[in-house]
């Protein structure tokens, strides 16, 4: 099945995608799927293929209120819940997983500035990130320390009123491209106890950027290696007190983490309908595929898993929403359930395609290689396995 004649199935409801949802819920998802049928499932190979960072498309969803879904209103946030975020990112990233993964990074900074800024940087910095007039990236990963956070070497030595940053931070999503950096750095000794939240604008002298990384997916959003020399940032530019950084970057990626899983979960809707279609349309030994029980056995299997994992990502959503004290361990769940079994479901939907699902022409390549960073980004899967086990083992 060619790639334009698949745009539309993506828009499609199926499965019990809008179940349990209130009617506003449901409004919200029908906007995002038509907005990621209309507007980014007709580019998403072009941005793939030609690693466009599509400005102008994340502005017009911002329009729709997607720049800062889960920030308060009175600095131009949606003020929705994290289960409907959850809707819109599993909705949006059936056009493009890729773009959406990045709006929900650029989602986390500013809810991060809203959450933890004052009055003062809250209304300096959310209202032009929330319509996305300008774009944020998260800074915590270091050449040295990827799963190991907490030994983060970036420097910021206090002079005055200011702050001389030095060091770099590896694969930041929209490196280079982006306005503002919330950057994890070291303020005090060693440990996450010495941990500090920066935010810089781009301008900033000292400020560098390394090359555009060549990745296997994630293509239209860059991604860059972020230098400091020597960068002065204002005290005032400090989220939270001195320390209190690592508490803010975990706190951030426990929403990070059902976000990502969302838009697993959208990835892999998409990739079951592309199955569905192409199963009724190609023939083999004279009937199609479709009649093949082994590939409807595996079809099904494909949208439970698709329906177990929604379910276990809109829980921990609920929870992380309502601040239940076992938050953090369901999100570490449902990022680890979510981003295994959806690689798998659009990894078995290619396989499905049989030699088609490994043209570009087909967008299943697409999901499969878009959502395969999931697993490893947001912390690795083998982490989210160390907070699960340590938590029951505490217990």
């Amino acid at each position: 099945l060619p790639r334009d004649r698949q745009v539309a199935f993506c828009s499609l409801p199926a499965f019990p995608a809008s179940a349990g949802l209130t009617e506003e819920q449901k409004e919200f998802q029908k906007v995002a799927l038509d907005f990621a049928a209309k507007e980014m499932a007709p580019h998403m190979a072009e941005w793939d293929e030609k690693e466009i960072f599509p400005v102008e498309t994340m502005r017009k969803a911002a329009q729709l209120g997607f720049g800062g879904i889960y920030v308060k209103p009175d600095v131009g946030g949606s003020g929705l819940s994290r289960l409907d975020t959850s809707i819109i990112f599993e909705a949006l990233s059936t056009g493009c997983t890729s773009t959406t993964a990045y709006m929900s990074i650029h989602n986390m900074c500013v809810w991060m500035i809203d959450t933890f800024g004052n009055e003062e940087q809250r209304h300096k910095f959310c209202p032009s990130l929330c319509s996305m007039e300008k774009f944020a990236s998260y800074c915590l990963t270091e050449p040295g320390s990827g799963s190991d956070a907490a030994s983060l070497l970036t420097s910021a030595q206090r002079k005055g009123d200011t702050y001389v940053l030095n060091g770099s931070k590896a694969f930041i999503s929209g490196g280079g491209d982006t306005d503002v950096y919330v950057v994890m750095c070291r303020t005090g000794g060693p440990g996450p106890k010495g941990i500090s939240c920066l935010v810089l604008e781009k301008g900033t002298p000292g400020l560098s950027f390394g090359k555009k990384e060549k990745k296997v997916g994630w293509n239209s959003q860059p991604t860059r290696a972020v230098i400091f020399e020597d960068c002065v940032v204002p005290v005032g530019n400090r989220l939270g007190a001195e320390g209190q950084g690592f508490s803010i970057a975990m706190k951030g990626l426990n929403g990070g983490r059902i976000n990502i899983a969302s838009c697993s979960l959208g990835a892999a809707h998409a990739s079951v309908l592309l199955a569905q279609e192409h199963l009724t349309v190609r023939k083999q030994f004279g009937e199609p595929l479709a009649n093949n029980q082994y590939l409807q056995f595996r079809l099904a299997e494909m949208a439970t898993r698709l329906v177990a994992a929604r379910l276990m990502v809109r829980n921990a959503a609920r929870a992380l929403q309502e601040g239940q004290e076992d938050a953090a361990v369901l999100c570490s769940m449902a990022k680890l359930f979510a981003t295994d079994e959806c690689f798998a479901i659009c990894n078995q939907a290619l396989q499905m395609h049989g030699g088609y699902g490994y043209l570009k022409d087909y967008a299943v390549q697409q999901f499969v290689r878009d959502i395969r960073v999931h697993q490893i980004l947001e912390g690795t899967n083998e982490v989210m396995r160390m907070i699960v086990a340590r938590n029951l083992l505490q217990g």
